[in-house]
């Protein structure tokens, strides 16, 4: 059995077309265009990269993007000063806070910050403590989590009564998975370091979300016959036939797992492309509440 190939970058396509339409409708009928502002903290290359991306993508789509840049030693109280002003301005509809901040700030005083309506990552303590608990429903979904959820729909997958693993218990995307998950009546187990007999857990899942960043760990061996498997995972490896010198890969041995799966995300081209997609969906989301609050007043 090969694996069906789950085509991130088509779902994400499909969705950012949706919300592109969507953007043209505001702007003709209300006037109202959809504002992201993003907030980076400090010179790390690779959040320089995300923040380009999503406000290129800004662009793409019709909606308006505000960039602020600070020095990796600003202060915690110039982040939060700058955060609690984009919460003010009305026409910035969702603010995204780039992930890591520099060691010496407070991440959950930084986030906290952000406007509850406006907090498009997903991230605030509000938003994440509604996501924990039963009967309660968030603002926003974090963003790769839910993509992770949307792809999985994407190919029917069952997760009601099935049984779960969540490789990885991060902050953005590990535990907030699980979370879903469990919202949707899955059966979830969350593995990290210290979990004993990894590929007997693993064996077990009838649906795998591996999110570790550590290269090809799970083997073709650790999964059982017709698992869905979604890759968050995205990691450098040396590859001299590149012209970069290295090449991308997921923390699942794709060519070994793919024969064993019933479906599997690529890396790239699987969840990565979700993340930015979901980011848009939830700006524009915001900015429709905000025209729904203004046709109240």
């Amino acid at each position: 059995m090969t694996a069906q190939i789950i085509d991130g970058t088509a779902v994400a396509a499909r969705i950012r077309e949706e919300v592109k339409q969507e953007v043209e409708a505001l702007k003709r009928d209300y006037g109202i265009v959809p504002g992201l502002a993003t907030v980076l903290v400090g010179d790390n290359p690779a959040s320089q990269t995300y923040v380009r991306n999503k406000q290129k993508t800004c662009q793409e789509l019709g909606m308006a993007s505000f960039g602020y840049h600070l020095p990796a030693e600003a202060s915690q109280a110039e982040v939060e000063r700058l955060v609690r002003d984009l919460s003010a301005n009305p026409e910035v509809h969702g603010i995204l806070v780039q992930l890591p901040l520099p060691r010496h700030l407070d991440e959950e005083g930084v986030l906290a910050s952000v406007a509850l309506e406006k907090d498009v990552d997903g991230f605030h303590p509000v938003n994440i403590g509604r996501l924990a608990m039963k009967g309660r429903e968030p603002e926003f979904i974090p963003c790769t989590p839910h993509g992770v959820i949307v792809l999985l729909d994407s190919v029917g997958a069952k997760m009601e009564g099935a049984n779960a693993v969540v490789l990885g218990r991060s902050n953005i995307v590990g535990l907030p998975t699980a979370l879903l998950l469990i919202g949707r009546n899955a059966t979830v187990t969350v593995c990290h370091s210290k979990t004993r007999d990894l590929p007997g857990i693993v064996r077990q899942a009838d649906i795998l979300v591996a999110a570790v960043g550590r290269p090809r760990m799970v083997r073709g061996d650790w999964v059982k016959p017709g698992v869905v498997v979604i890759d968050v995972g995205i990691n450098r490896v040396e590859d001299p036939t590149t012209k970069s010198g290295y090449r991308l890969v997921g923390d699942v041995a794709f060519d070994e797992v793919k024969e064993v799966a019933s479906a599997i995300t690529p890396v790239p081209g699987g969840v990565g492309p979700m993340t930015i997609a979901m980011l848009m969906k939830n700006t524009l989301t915001a900015a429709k509440r905000r025209v729904s609050e203004l046709a109240r007043a």
